[in-house]
């Protein structure tokens, strides 16, 4: 074992390196612990929203770019389902289908 501190990554903002170099070792490791579980949950969140996101594309009709999301529109006490995005200053409404009764 060495008498120097390990380097940090580079990719590290400033301020986290001064912070974990002013830590104890038991803060450190808690947050050692802490970071593998936020990293976990953050991969884990980013899978879902993956795989959401493909099967959402796969049932979006041409013209309906990804970045549009579905919005509930009540017209004549009926529901129904759009596709909605932005184009610049103007919001743009495809239709998508009626919204069955048990939602």
């Amino acid at each position: 074992m060495t008498d120097d501190p390990p380097s940090p990554p580079a990719t590290l903002p400033a301020e986290l390196v001064d912070a974990l170099a002013d830590a104890t070792p038991e803060q450190l490791r808690a947050v050692s612990r802490h970071a593998e579980a936020l990293a976990e949950h953050k991969a884990c969140e980013a899978r879902l929203t993956d795989a959401a996101d493909d099967a959402d594309a796969a049932e979006r009709p041409d013209g309906v770019p990804a970045k549009a999301s579905t919005t509930i529109k009540e017209i004549n006490g009926n529901r129904y389902y759009y596709w909605q995005w932005r184009e610049g200053e103007t919001v743009r409404s495809q239709y998508k289908g009626p919204v069955a009764n048990e939602e």
